[in-house]
């Protein structure tokens, strides 16, 4: 299912009382008889080992009560194992059976360590990321595709309550692509040094040391902090700027020492390894390789967002940047990496909520000035208990199923400019109100033959939170057909607000 990464977890140089811990299988009791191909183990007969790893084997398994392709992963157990890895295992015993949805594989069954351990999950065909950065330097849209889908699949654990806290790229396997598009649907594996807001901290409690792999650990896992979301956007910034330029930013460290450097040096501008990096793309990359997690983006959704639409993205001076920080500036921030304390920030749950997206669907053409000054001031109101908040404002421009459209107005001029204008003047008084930088304000206008599924389509492939639109009167034939906003309520997988003026009557369909 993966591959192993040739880094290890954990530093080579763990603490004194790790290296010294006594063997696991006797600290566990068990004597385990190696495995065989044909055996069956709990109703499942294993077929064929497909990977040994130095954590883990992995054998094809199936079941008579089961037709979906089947994985056991079996840890190994033969005494001298580092503690850490055994642990990691009951972790990923204990998580994986709560966490549901197309971005992990489907639980099956568990054993106990009592008898025989092991996990059964659904079965991902085909490679992991790992043999793409054998090919790297990538193209940049094939870079922004596949961060894109890693960034959607880490939002979707962190609102599971999960850190994955070991993003790398043999931990990222994808669905066959039902888009055409070059990969499909990112699948995370291995949760062995994961952390569940509502879980005991297994790893936290028994182990004092940084846990990960080497070049994608963040600072604040360094640093013993477990307990931030964010630093699996490190990880995949990591990734992609590996992918991008075919070199790792931090190198391949070893030691504690070396994981270190990562608070105080910065890693090369992408454009020095690849001039033709897009500023948009270095932006990003430098974004996620911030030392202060407040300084990346506030959520997996927002930076999913940058990548799937990086016109919207502000550029800062980190896309123009062509050098690293000279001696002072580096002494300089070694001096102030080590007098500092990481602080600790709650839990995947708690960064999300400080980091919504909300979605504000607007009939610019459409809807009365009454009803479009409502669903402003909704927006406004729920904005300002929000100050994290990303709001994209998105209207709908009607197509035809069938033929050709007008795409310009009786004056030359083009429909989808004149909606997206009109889009931006209703959002103003919002901006101005709340003072909200370009980061946090993006806009869109979708062509469409049917308003309710493009919208219901953008929020959840732009993992929204919330949306908040407008309503028209009741008429006969609107409640016959079925309204656009009923129809997003009743689709819509996220929070839905629907305002409607009292004395507002309208017989035009929405």
């Amino acid at each position: 299912m993966s591959s192993s990464d040739t880094n290890t977890r954990a530093p080579v140089q763990p603490p004194a009382e790790v290296a010294t811990a006594q063997p696991l299988a006797g600290h566990f009791g068990l004597v385990l008889p190696p495995l065989e191909p044909g055996q069956v183990l709990d109703g499942f007969r294993l077929e064929e080992r497909l990977h040994q790893g130095g954590m883990a084997y992995l054998w094809r398994v199936t079941h008579p009560a089961h037709t979906m392709p089947l994985l056991m992963k079996v840890p190994r157990i033969k005494g001298g194992e580092d503690p850490a890895t055994i642990v990691g295992f009951e972790v990923e015993m204990m998580l994986l059976p709560m966490i549901k949805g197309p971005h992990v594989p489907r639980f099956i069954a568990k054993g106990d360590f009592a008898t025989r351990p092991y996990i059964v999950m659904e079965h991902i065909p085909g490679e992991s990321l790992r043999p793409r950065l054998d090919a790297a330097p990538l193209p940049f849209d094939e870079v922004a595709l596949i961060g894109a889908r890693v960034a959607t699949a880490l939002h979707d654990l962190h609102r599971q309550h999960v850190i994955h806290l070991d993003i790398k790229p043999s931990n990222i396997l994808f669905r066959a692509p039902t888009d055409g598009s070059a990969c499909g649907t990112a699948v995370l594996v291995d949760f062995g040094l994961s952390r569940h807001d509502h879980l005991p901290d297994l790893l936290d409690e028994e182990f004092n040391l940084p846990m990960g792999t080497g070049p994608y650990m963040s600072p604040e896992q360094v640093q013993f902090v477990r307990n931030e979301p964010r630093s699996d956007l490190f990880a995949l910034g990591v990734m992609l700027y590996h992918l991008t330029t075919g070199q790792r930013p931090f190198g391949a460290p070893s030691s504690v020492r070396g994981l270190r450097e990562r608070l105080y040096k910065e890693p090369v501008p992408p454009r020095l390894h690849r001039p033709d990096c897009p500023g948009w793309l270095q932006e990003i990359l430098l974004r996620c390789l911030e030392v202060d997690a407040a300084k990346r983006h506030p959520s997996a959704a927002h930076l999913a967002q940058d990548l799937l639409d990086p016109k919207h993205i502000r550029l800062t001076e980190r896309a123009e940047k062509a050098s690293q920080a000279g001696a002072l500036k580096t002494f300089q921030r070694w001096f102030k990496a080590m007098g500092a304390e990481p602080s600790e920030r709650g839990s995947a749950g708690e960064q999300l909520k400080r980091a919504p997206i909300v979605m504000a669907a607007v009939d610019v053409q459409g809807a009365t000035p009454a009803l479009l000054d409502l669903v402003r001031e909704t927006v406004r109101r729920i904005l300002s208990t929000e100050p994290g908040a990303r709001l994209a404002c998105v209207s709908v421009m009607k197509t035809a199923r069938i033929g050709l459209d007008e795409l310009t107005d009786q004056q030359g001029n083009s429909l989808h400019v004149k909606q997206l204008v009109g889009l931006k003047h209703w959002a103003r008084p919002i901006s101005q109100a709340l003072e909200l930088e370009d980061t946090r304000l993006t806009f869109h206008v979708l062509e469409a033959p049917d308003a309710a599924t493009a919208i219901v389509e953008f929020a959840q492939k732009t993992q929204v939170d919330h949306i908040i639109m407008g309503a028209r009167g009741n008429s006969a034939l609107r409640r016959y057909l079925g309204s656009v906003s009923s129809q997003v309520v009743a689709q819509a997988d996220c929070t839905v607000t629907v305002v409607r003026v009292p004395s507002e009557v309208s017989g035009a369909s929405e």
